[in-house]
């Protein structure tokens, strides 16, 4: 797999794209108005105490309270840190306390954030949990040995307090590279101790990284051909960022230095044109139908054109199998979370439908959410979760349209005729004569002049059709003269 990440950046905004065997799997948007705050540590106060939804709510600031569960309180103590998820939330937190917490996940639709006490400081081979005491490897990383040596390496040089989990990319990491980041994350949460230490209640403690610098973390690897940034001061930047973290990437940091935008150079602008729209293509012919909603994501997969060579059967199948690898890019690129329902196909044979599932799981391995996949049903529907840290692209990129209310459909011309008839029939009481105006949009005006003479009849009154563009396509406004 050829791996390549471009990185946008202005004075607005910075995005990147992570593009994998020329095509774009990925997309990050961070805006100067609606930075995220993943990952930012708050010094927070507890503000409510709910033990029948094991919950609390902590002022950190922001204009809604952040929600803590019950399983992300910890006794902070730095002598004794442990889970306290044994008792009830109300016999360990209290209103007024004053505790550490870590944005888990984004405000989505009408939650506020999403806050825990396990605070975990990721660096480029290993995540430092501060409160823990345990050692874990990468599920990732499946050769035996070497996930021995790594736990080993982290038991012999970790701190007298806290826990460390080695990240996929730390497989083959040499003993002084270890060192180094163990003591460069130390540092980090001795910092953030003293910073803690000095701050009001209801303030930030600890940003974490930007968007690039994210990227760098959690995504270059050696399996990246290019990093290649149109900003040489944020260039410079990331430079001397890997040169410190993994100096043997440092040549894949490279400067865009040319006329044309970037995205445009890497075909990346055109593509996100297609972002916003409900329906993808497939090579065959067939098409995914995706549709977001606030509490899941539907997605309905169709033949379309493609009617095949073989049996019906196998079109179906094949149909299935392509849709499964673009649902699974589609939910990596527009950043879809949450419970996920695919309705495929429906295929008579249990081994087709193993098959479908079986490429959906292969093509989702490379997602660094966490994704659990459910079997398919008889009914050819698979039932999925992607973990949901921030909102979706759809969600950063648009908001509710003003005509239709979120609702994506508007009333019909006939229906809104009809309703215009009976209320010009309430309004006149059936007493004929007199004049009035009517007001509409200028996409409907069309349908209504063309039925004016039939209007007249019912109304029994003259009246006159005007065009006002500030006018939701199915409003109207109705004048009465004398």
């Amino acid at each position: 797999m050829k791996q390549e990440i471009i990185a946008n950046c202005t004075p607005e905004e910075t995005r990147i794209a992570v593009i994998e065997d020329s095509r774009l799997v990925e997309l990050g948007i961070e805006r100067k108005e609606s930075e995220k705050i993943v990952g930012n540590i708050y010094k927070g106060k507890v503000e409510n105490v709910l033990p029948g939804i094991s919950s609390a709510f902590v002022s950190i600031g922001l204009e809604k309270n952040a929600y803590l569960y019950i399983s992300d309180v910890l006794n902070q103590s730095p002598t004794a840190p442990s889970s306290s998820t044994n008792k009830p939330i109300d016999q360990i937190l209290k209103r007024g306390d004053v505790i550490l917490v870590q944005i888990a996940k984004e405000a989505i639709g009408t939650k506020g954030v999403k806050v825990s006490m396990d605070i975990s400081l990721p660096g480029r081979f290993l995540v430092y949990m501060p409160y823990q005491n345990s050692i874990g490897v990468s599920k990732n990383i499946e050769d035996e040995p070497e996930r021995r040596r790594l736990k080993d390496l982290l038991e012999s040089h970790r701190p007298k307090q806290g826990g460390f989990i080695a990240r996929t990319e730390s497989e083959g990491i040499e003993e002084r590279d270890m060192k180094r980041e163990i003591r460069y994350l130390c540092r980090l949460w001795e910092n953030i101790q003293r910073r803690s230490a000095n701050v009001v209640p209801g303030n930030l403690v600890h940003k974490d990284l930007g968007l690039v610098f994210q990227t760098v973390r959690d995504i270059l690897s050696e399996d990246t051909a290019v990093f290649m940034i149109d900003s040489k001061s944020e260039q410079e930047e990331v430079l001397g960022f890997v040169q410190m973290l993994s100096p043997d990437l440092a040549d894949r940091i490279q400067y865009f230095d040319s006329k044309v935008p970037i995205f445009e150079a890497f075909n990346v602008e055109k593509e996100l044109q297609t972002l916003l729209s409900s329906r993808i293509s497939l090579p065959s012919g067939g098409t995914i139908i995706v549709q977001e909603a606030e509490s899941l994501c539907a997605i309905d997969v169709n033949t379309g054109k493609f009617t095949g060579k073989e049996s019906q059967e196998e079109t179906v199948t094949q149909t299935n199998i392509e849709a499964a690898e673009e649902i699974a890019r589609q939910l990596r690129l527009r950043n879809i979370g949450g419970i996920i329902v695919i309705d495929f196909i429906d295929m008579r044979r249990a081994r087709n439908r193993q098959k479908v599932v079986e490429t959906l799981h292969r093509a989702t391995s490379r997602d660094r959410a966490k994704i659990k996949i459910l079997p398919i049903t008889r009914l050819g529907l698979v039932e999925m979760t992607r973990e949901r840290k921030r909102e979706s692209i759809l969600s950063t990129l648009s908001q509710t349209c003003w005509e239709c209310r979120g609702l994506g459909m508007v009333l019909s011309n006939e229906s809104l005729m009809i309703q215009v008839r009976k209320e010009i029939s309430k309004m006149t009481q059936g007493r004929p004569g007199g004049k009035m105006r009517l007001i509409l949009n200028p996409h409907v005006s069309p349908y209504f002049k063309e039925r004016k003479e039939e209007m007249v009849r019912s109304a029994q009154r003259e009246f006159e059709i005007e065009v006002d563009g500030a006018i939701r396509y199915d409003d109207y406004k109705i004048v009465l003269e004398q």
